[in-house]
C-alpha cells in the first residue's frame, strides 16, 4: 500500500494554500477553515479539501511545525462518517476534553473504501499532528506488525487493539442484555443485523459482537435465532421497515424484534405503525445506542455512553502525549437497558 513513501511535492515545488482552493473548487478562507477544524465547513467540502491536501501533498503551517520538533495542538479523529448521531456525539466528547487543553481537532472521516485505502500510507495528513484518535475500525489490523505508520501516540476509541490504549463498549454484554428482555416477554423473537459496505474491510465490527452477545444468550436459555428471523440490512430507518415486513411473512404478531441500532429500530416501529398494528403489544422493540431521541419516540434501547467514551479516549491521549510510558490500557464500558413502551408488553 506504499508503507514508507514520502510525501509528495517536497521542495521549492511544494503545493500552496492556493493551490488546494483551485482544485478543491472552494475558497482560501474554506480550506483555512478546514485546517483548523472549524464546524463551520460542511462534511462533504471537508472530505474533498482533506483529499485534495493528500492528493497534492500539502501540509499546513502546523503540521510543518510539529515535523520541524515543535508541536501542532492537533489532533487527528479518523472515523467513518461525520454526519450521524452516535459520532456527532462522540466528536462533542472528544473535543470537550481535548479544548481544556488547547487542542483542536483535525476530522478525517473515511467515508468508503477509496478514501479508505489514501489512508493505508504513511504520508497521509492524518498521521502529521500530535497524536490520533481512530473511531470504531481497527485500521492497525491493515498494516505489518498490526501497528499504524506513526510514531505519533495512538488511541482506539468504540474498538480493540492489545498495541494501543482502547475505550470500548462491551457490545457482546449489550446483546446479552438485549436477549435477556426479549426472552422475558415470551413469543417469537427476530433480529435485525446492521450491514455496512466499509465493513467488508475489516475483521470484526460492533454490530457483529452485538449480534454475538445476542445469539450467546438465547443459546443459554434453550432458544436459537433461526436464520430467517434474523434479517441483514444498511444501517437506515428503511432498513428496520423492510425487516418488519420480511418478519411478518414468518410469524403473525405478537412477535419481538432486536434492532441493532436505535435508527434501525425507528423503521420497525414506523412499519409497525402504518400496518396498525400496536408497538409494545403486537410488536415489541428494542433498538441499541441509546439516541436522544428515542425517549420521544417511546424506543426501548441500549444506552451507550458515547460522550463518556470520547472524552476517556482523549483523555488517554493527552497522557501519551504528554509522555506518559506504560503498557496499552483499556477502558471499558457498559451498556444500560432503557425499557419503555415499545417493549413493555
Amino acid at each position: 500500500m506504499g508503507n514508507g513513501s514520502k510525501p509528495k511535492n517536497k521542495g521549492r515545488n511544494a503545493p500552496t494554500i492556493a493551490d488546494v482552493a483551485r482544485r478543491a473548487g472552494v475558497g482560501i478562507g474554506t480550506v483555512s477553515r478546514v485546517i483548523n477544524s472549524s464546524p463551520a465547513v460542511r462534511p462533504e467540502t471537508r472530505a474533498r479539501v482533506q483529499a485534495v491536501m493528500e492528493e497534492l501533498g500539502y501540509v499546513p503551517n502546523p503540521h510543518a511545525r510539529r515535523i520541524a520538533g515543535g508541536r501542532s495542538y492537533t489532533v487527528s479523529v479518523l472515523l467513518p462518517f461525520v454526519g450521524t448521531e452516535f459520532y456527532l456525539r462522540l466528536i462533542d466528547g472528544i473535543e470537550e476534553e481535548l479544548g481544556e487543553q488547547r487542542y483542536d481537532l483535525a476530522l478525517f472521516p473515511l467515508l468508503s473504501k477509496k478514501r479508505l485505502e489514501r489512508f493505508l500510507n504513511s504520508s497521509a495528513l492524518a498521521y502529521h499532528t500530535d497524536g490520533l484518535i481512530v473511531a470504531s475500525y481497527d485500521l492497525a489490523e491493515r498494516f505489518p506488525g498490526g501497528r499504524l505508520p506513526t510514531d505519533r501516540p495512538v488511541v482506539l476509541v468504540d474498538a480493540l487493539n492489545p498495541a494501543y490504549d482502547s475505550a470500548y463498549l462491551d457490545n457482546e454484554l449489550g446483546g446479552r442484555l438485549a436477549a435477556e428482555h426479549l426472552l422475558e416477554l415470551g413469543g417469537p423473537i427476530f433480529a435485525v443485523q446492521i450491514e455496512e459496505e466499509l465493513d467488508q474491510a475489516f475483521a470484526s465490527t460492533v454490530f457483529q459482537a452485538r449480534l454475538g452477545g445476542f445469539r450467546e444468550a438465547l443459546e443459554q436459555a434453550g432458544r436459537s435465532l433461526e436464520e430467517n428471523h434474523l434479517f441483514r440490512t444498511r444501517l437506515s430507518a428503511e432498513g428496520g421497515q423492510i425487516a418488519l415486513q420480511r418478519f411478518l411473512e414468518v410469524a403473525g404478531p405478537p412477535m419481538n424484534v432486536f434492532a441493532a441500532a436505535d435508527v434501525v429500530a425507528l423503521g420497525v416501529v414506523e412499519e409497525a405503525e402504518r400496518r396498525g398494528l400496536r408497538v409494545g403489544r403486537d410488536v415489541r422493540v428494542l433498538g441499541f445506542d441509546g439516541q436522544p431521541w428515542t425517549a420521544g419516540k417511546g424506543i426501548s434501547t441500549l444506552q451507550q455512553p458515547v460522550e463518556e467514551m470520547g472524552r476517556a479516549a482523549a483523555q488517554m491521549l493527552i497522557e501519551r502525549m504528554h509522555g506518559a510510558d506504560y503498557p496499552p490500557r483499556r477502558r471499558r464500558f457498559e451498556p444500560s437497558l432503557l425499557v419503555r413502551a415499545s417493549s413493555r408488553g
